[in-house]
């Protein structure tokens, strides 16, 4: 058994009902007798719920504290390639975009770890989009391999795979894997995804017990805000959640609550995740779930991040880059444009350009917090949290 047959199980309409008939008077019994899980969890996304904001973030700051300390873990990712078989509509990566791509060498790939390193970071997700031409035969293990003495923590955000080749990964040094579902809502699903693999909801929705199984000690889960009704989105993500910390318990879970972003083919999110509701959304997940890590990306601008890292997340991105080579220019000389796979010669239409005027591969997203790591860690310790850059080194597990 899966989670696919809990989820085709989980009556979600009957759920949101559920949701609508929450009491101000259920909150507040739920907030006084500390309860967990996953029911609490959908009586705390309610509209009752949403007024009573100020007690919901004053229990999530409070557990969080409990739970974790007041620590927040920095991490970075590191973009490997922007080619992608895939057609996601939402995804400035898609197939039939007409972008600059690249696929960083391993030597490349070394030297924008190196720029992270230098900033600080010892954490670091490695993310690519799914392209076999491209991302293949040993490539990943390869990256893995030539970066773990430098890089404790090294975690992938790639296209789905079988078990036994995420063995190689773990194998190779990794120890996390990242993976969305984008959107819990098949009807969505199907429209978003037109072309690839990515195609296959349930293939994707197993992806996190295949890792499982190969032995990654952090999973990582969420949905992209902006697809469909967030409150339906959360009460997947929660399911998902409760399965995975009774079935995959072995390992750390992370949860993430990322909302769609300007990107290239300019696609306009379907729905809305306003930032009082984010904060609601992040605050139920904490009191609900309180070992989950909640994961806070530079998607988000400035001011909101400050105001929300008191309040329940444990993991933030800084300085982030979202394109191959962002951090130090790594892989120019091998830009190109492809068109279903096959490489084109540069059209100076799709050419964007970076700060000193030259030309760059294009980003997955664009984002809206770019202040450097290190403000970052000084706000963190004005705020009386510390930054944690390391806490993981594989020699502990020897």
């Amino acid at each position: 058994m899966s989670f696919v047959s809990t989820f085709n199980a989980l009556d979600l309409p009957a759920w949101a009902t559920r949701v609508k008939k929450t009491s101000a008077a259920d909150v507040s019994a739920i907030l006084s007798a500390r309860e967990t899980g996953f029911e609490v969890f959908a009586a705390l996304i309610s509209s009752a719920a949403g007024e009573q904001l100020e007690a919901l973030s004053l229990r999530s700051q409070q557990i969080t504290q409990q739970r974790f300390g007041k620590v927040i873990r920095m991490f970075a990712p590191l973009y490997l390639s922007n080619e992608c078989i895939n057609n996601c509509s939402y995804c400035g990566f898609s197939r039939d975009n007409p972008i600059l791509r690249v696929t960083l060498s391993v030597e490349d790939v070394v030297k924008e770890a190196m720029a992270l390193v230098d900033q600080g970071f010892r954490n670091i997700l490695l993310v690519a989009g799914e392209h076999p031409k491209f991302v293949s035969n040993g490539y990943l293990e390869s990256c893995i391999a030539a970066l773990r003495d430098h890089v404790p923590g090294i975690s992938l955000e790639v296209g789905p795979m079988e078990t036994d080749e995420y063995q190689s990964m773990v194998q190779a040094g990794a120890e996390g894997l990242v993976v969305y579902q984008e959107t819990y809502d098949r009807g969505i699903y199907e429209k978003m995804h037109t072309a690839g693999p990515k195609k296959h909801f349930d293939w994707r929705l197993e992806t996190p017990e295949r890792a499982y199984a190969a032995g990654f000690r952090r999973l990582g889960i969420g949905a992209l805000f902006g697809l469909a009704d967030w409150r339906h989105e959360a009460i997947a993500v929660a399911a998902h959640a409760s399965y995975l910390l009774r079935h995959c318990w072995k390992s750390q879970l992370t949860v993430a609550f990322p909302r769609l972003r300007p990107c290239a083919g300019e696609f306009q999110p379907l729905t809305s995740l306003d930032d009082r509701n984010l904060l609601q959304l992040l605050a139920a997940f904490r009191i609900a779930f309180p070992d989950v890590g909640l994961v806070l990306s530079t998607r988000e601008p400035a001011w909101l991040r400050d105001g929300l890292i008191p309040l329940g997340v444990t993991l933030m991105s800084a300085g982030s880059h979202t394109e191959p080579g962002g951090y130090t220019g790594a892989g120019q000389d091998k830009l190109h444009v492809t068109e279903r796979g096959r490489m084109k010669a540069l059209d100076s239409g799709v050419a964007t350009s970076d700060a000193n005027g030259g030309t760059r591969a294009t980003g997955q997203f664009d984002i809206a917090d770019e202040r450097d790591p290190q403000e970052i860690a000084a706000l963190i310790r004005r705020l009386g949290y510390e930054p944690v850059w390391k806490d993981w080194d594989a020699s502990l597990s020897v």
